[in-house]
């Protein structure tokens, strides 16, 4: 029942976190002089919210939200980020999608190996990144060979760098956020 609540949440977070977009505060010692400003990530929460479920809802959890999650939108709920449909497996994003559920494995099987530690929430979600992102780019490259029957190199290294190479600064940062979030609320929890 635990991991089924898990689940929902996963999804729930998911589908909030695709529409959410991310930013950041300056530092707090400028809070005084400046006030609280905010400065945009150009991502969505929506990554985030994936190796976060994978964190706190184990491996059962985290992966039945993400196939839930992409299951619901190839049938034509309108919750990837432009839209849904089984047309999206035509798009060039659509591998980092399906690279969320073993992605959300990977980061929960780590996770939940020892005790929670800094640390080792960080590395699971490091590789739940890493995960999502050789599959993103392998899919792309897939998608490529099969519409073109040949690897432009050009419009492939352009998709690469506008939906990978460009976002990783600021997914990194929200990925070190996460393992903390993660740290601190499974503290919280005692599990």
């Amino acid at each position: 029942m635990q991991q089924l609540l898990w689940a929902g949440i996963g999804l729930a977070l998911t589908i909030g976190g695709t529409f959410t977009h991310a930013s950041i505060t300056t530092a707090p010692w400028l809070w005084l002089d400046h006030g609280l400003q905010f400065q945009p990530l150009n991502v969505t929460y929506q990554l985030g919210m994936v190796l976060l479920i994978g964190c706190l809802g184990g491996p059962w959890g985290a992966t039945s939200a993400q196939l839930l999650y992409v299951a619901l939108g190839l049938v034509g709920l309108q919750i990837f980020t432009h839209g849904g449909g089984v047309d999206y497996l035509q798009e060039p994003t659509f591998g980092y999608l399906a690279g969320f559920i073993p992605g959300a494995w990977l980061c929960a099987r780590l996770a939940f190996r020892q005790a929670p530690t800094l640390e080792s929430l960080m590395l699971s979600c490091l590789a739940g990144f890493s995960m999502i992102h050789l599959l993103g780019i392998t899919y792309q490259v897939g998608l490529q060979l099969v519409q073109s029957l040949s690897l432009e190199t050009t419009e492939l290294g352009k998709n690469i760098f506008q939906y990978s190479i460009q976002h990783l600064p600021s997914q990194l940062a929200m990925t070190c956020a996460v393992a903390l979030v993660a740290f601190v609320v499974r503290r919280l929890l005692f599990y």
